[in-house]
């Protein structure tokens, strides 16, 4: 179906066709969408409210909607423990396959960290919540700081790179002096600095994270359009009297589209590694939002009595970096040239 949509496009359809001969690669994209697809409907499958349940007659969806404790007779608190009810014979209820969510600990574990278990399959942290619910729920944080700031930065340092290699002259010449300014500024420093003046959030790391990533990117557009603007075609437009915006989007962006394409999935894969390590050294996701490079910090204080704490972290991140490059190098080869 999808080569049908690409039959007008015979390059488009070509890449496509070279792409899908990588085996592995198409393993990694399919992995990817299944972890990504499990992880955004973490709801469903790891957490302390059940799906749905019958309780004294009324159906109750409790994944979906929030109720008050009071509507099943609990007093005195503000958060309702539907472990607490007690069901009638004629009452039922559909629990998730994991029965925990991020924040909770589990009181019936004597000592944290715990080890893997009927009830924590992947073991608990040092405050006892579920490592599988953790890192279920921690990569949709992990993968939407990479989409994100993959997004902006190439956005940003695109759109700059396009300008100034479009323009050339006085404007790259001070565009260039402007970008090593940027790029000669201590980013950890900085980082370190903003994290004790404001409170660590994901919008705050994406755009600090913008402010010197897009400097990247910009590189390669502005290498593609100081070479682009004078070829044939394009001296051709100009002379037929098109504006820059057409030359800019319909002659010279179109085959300035390979750095943006190819090195996209090495800088999503950047991000996630880079996320766990700012969480690993506290300067990341304030806690507690579950994050992978958070528990492979706890293991460094635990790792003699709780290695599960480094492993299944380390694991995750290393299945995702191999997904992203497997992907990351069909693609690049797919948009080869030769």
């Amino acid at each position: 179906m999808i080569e049908k949509y690409l039959i007008r496009n015979n390059l488009t359809l070509k890449r496509y066709r070279k792409f899908k001969k990588h085996r592995l690669a198409i393993v990694s994209l399919f992995l990817l969408g299944v972890i990504t697809f499990f992880s955004f409907t973490a709801e469903f499958w790891a957490n302390s409210k059940p799906l749905v349940m019958k309780y004294r007659g009324e159906i109750y969806v409790p994944v979906l909607r929030s109720y008050y404790p009071t509507v099943f007779g609990q007093q005195d608190t503000f958060v309702t423990n539907y472990r607490a009810l007690e069901f009638g014979p004629e009452d039922w209820v559909a629990w998730p396959l994991i029965q925990w969510d991020a924040f909770e600990s589990n009181s019936f574990v004597a000592d944290y960290p715990a080890p893997p278990s009927r009830m924590n399959w992947l073991g608990t942290d040092d405050r006892g919540r579920d490592v599988l619910t953790r890192l279920l729920y921690g990569f949709r944080y992990s993968i939407g700081y990479a989409f994100s700031a993959w997004l902006l930065s190439y956005l940003l340092g695109g759109l700059i790179g396009a300008f100034q290699g479009y323009m050339g002259g006085r404007v790259d010449l001070v565009g260039s002096r402007f970008v090593e300014l940027i790029e000669m500024m201590p980013q950890l420093l900085l980082l370190i600095t903003i994290i004790s003046i404001f409170e660590p959030s994901m919008a705050l790391l994406v755009i600090f994270t913008v402010l010197f990533d897009w400097t990247g990117i910009y590189h390669h557009m502005r290498a593609q359009f100081l070479q682009l603007r004078k070829r044939e075609y394009v001296e051709a437009a100009r002379a037929i009297g098109a504006s820059h915006f057409r030359i800019i989007t319909k002659h010279i962006l179109p085959n300035a589209l390979t750095p943006l394409v190819t090195f996209s999935p090495f800088a999503i894969a950047a991000n996630i590694s880079g996320l766990a390590l700012l969480d690993y050294l506290g300067l990341g996701l304030h806690a507690p939002t579950p994050s992978w490079g958070e528990l492979i910090g706890q293991s460094q204080k635990y790792f003699s009595i709780a290695e599960w704490l480094v492993w299944w972290p380390s694991i995750f991140l290393l299945v995702m970096m191999i997904c992203l490059i497997n992907i990351g190098l069909a693609i690049r080869e797919a948009y080869d040239s030769r």
